[in-house]
């Protein structure tokens, strides 16, 4: 059974740390350390990012779910602004912002967003694999 963590941080820029600094536990806890860490911790700074950035629901709430079960480890990233799904775009070379979803399209093997009852998820599944010897930990 795959070992899944959610958690929430309120939809200002300022939680957008918190947010890494939280995946980067789950990850450690998990055994997901070096570049495989690292990826995955950029991929929830530009999901969480864009979330807080785009969404118009005030005083919202973005969750933040982690599942890691052989062969994939899944990251999801929801906020209750259901009908503005995100679209990649181009974005010129001297704009600062707006190469979010474009580098998440190049680090996951997947990606992809869908409208909830309530929310909006936008995911991205890597492919892991397990050092010899170790297994993908259990849910508790």
């Amino acid at each position: 059974m795959p070992a899944t963590e959610t958690f929430r941080i309120p939809k200002h820029k300022r939680h957008v740390p918190v947010a890494r600094q939280r995946v980067r536990k789950v990850l450690a806890d998990w055994g997901v350390t070096d570049e495989l860490a690292d990826t995955i911790t950029l991929l929830a700074n530009e999901l969480v990012t864009n979330a807080v950035a785009h969404c118009r629901v005030s005083s919202a709430q973005i969750a933040v779910t982690l599942t890691l079960g052989e062969p994939e480890l899944i990251l999801e990233v929801r906020d209750p602004d259901r009908d503005r799904l995100p679209e990649p775009r181009d974005s010129a070379p001297d704009e600062e912002g707006g190469r979010g979803l474009a580098l998440v399209a190049a680090l996951a093997d997947t990606w992809g967003c869908r409208p909830e009852p309530y929310a909006k998820c936008v995911w991205a599944r890597l492919t892991v694999t397990a050092p010899e010897g170790t297994r993908v930990p259990a849910t508790p």
